[in-house]
């Protein structure tokens, strides 16, 4: 198993990629913690975990408030010790308008919650365990909305473009402590947001559903839309001694939607 006995904390692990990159890594020998808002999908998430053998701590967080950011961090290095890797998964779709109609209260909650947290997650992580330990690896998790401009979904793609260059900049301040920091794009993930993201869509553009849905799938090369586990697997591979030299990079998973 490529992650036994590493102990793994994954943002937003209560469904969706999020789950997916727990369940995956539990299933490669890991230890997860698991932080989202909502308590019901974690502890089914942390029952699933516990289920293949692997232990499991579920800390409701919300990662527009740093207290319960610091709370998770400091009650997974009093249960564990150490995190050996902190996927940066959470994060929001944030509001679907122009930047002319735009809500200010909106978009500073998207990137408070898709920018600011992951920050803050990796700030503390960092100082408190990586960085002593010098150790530790960190992916975050962007879109392929993070590599062009997206119309109507200004704070979403602003804060995913900020992932990236979140990443290059740790990767260059924490290299030295032998601390990789990697970066995942994924494309149109089956699951709720792309549900969600497809809906807005079909009402702005006055088409159906199912024709939202067929438009985005054919702009891939693969044709087809990703699944969650298909993200799990790079996340694993990222957060494995085999990618050993890689660091600052953004890699994308989106059935070929997007190939820089």
């Amino acid at each position: 198993m490529q992650l036994e006995g590493k102990i793994a904390v994954v943002t937003g692990g209560g469904k969706g990629i999020g789950k997916s990159i727990a369940l995956t890594f539990a299933g490669e020998g890991a230890d997860v913690v698991i932080a989202a808002r909502t308590e019901a999908d974690l502890k089914k998430t942390a029952a699933e975990i516990e289920a293949v053998g692997r232990k499991c701590l579920a800390i409701v967080t919300d990662l527009a408030v740093p207290e319960q950011i610091r709370s998770m961090v400091d009650r997974t290095l009093e249960k564990f010790g150490r995190v050996d890797v902190l996927v940066n998964n959470a994060g929001i779709g944030g509001p679907a308008m122009s930047v002319a109609d735009m809500d200010l209260e909106a978009w500073s909650q998207t990137l408070t919650i898709n920018l600011t947290g992951a920050m803050l997650c990796a700030k503390y992580i960092l100082k408190d365990g990586m960085i002593p330990r010098k150790s530790g690896n960190i992916i975050n998790m962007s879109s392929v909305s993070g590599r062009f401009g997206h119309a109507n979904r200004s704070p979403y793609a602003t804060s995913k473009w900020g992932l990236i260059g979140l990443t290059q900049t740790l990767a260059l301040e924490v290299g030295k402590y032998g601390i990789r920091v990697n970066c995942i794009a994924p494309g149109p993930v089956e699951g709720e947001r792309i549900e969600w993201a497809m809906r807005k869509v079909s009402q702005s553009q006055g088409i159906s559903y199912e024709q939202a849905v067929a438009n985005e799938v054919a702009r891939t090369a693969l044709g087809k839309m990703v699944k969650p586990e298909d993200v799990g697997y790079l996340a694993v591979f990222l957060a494995s001694d085999k990618s050993a030299n890689i660091t600052g990079q953004t890699i994308n998973c989106s059935a070929g939607l997007r190939m820089d």
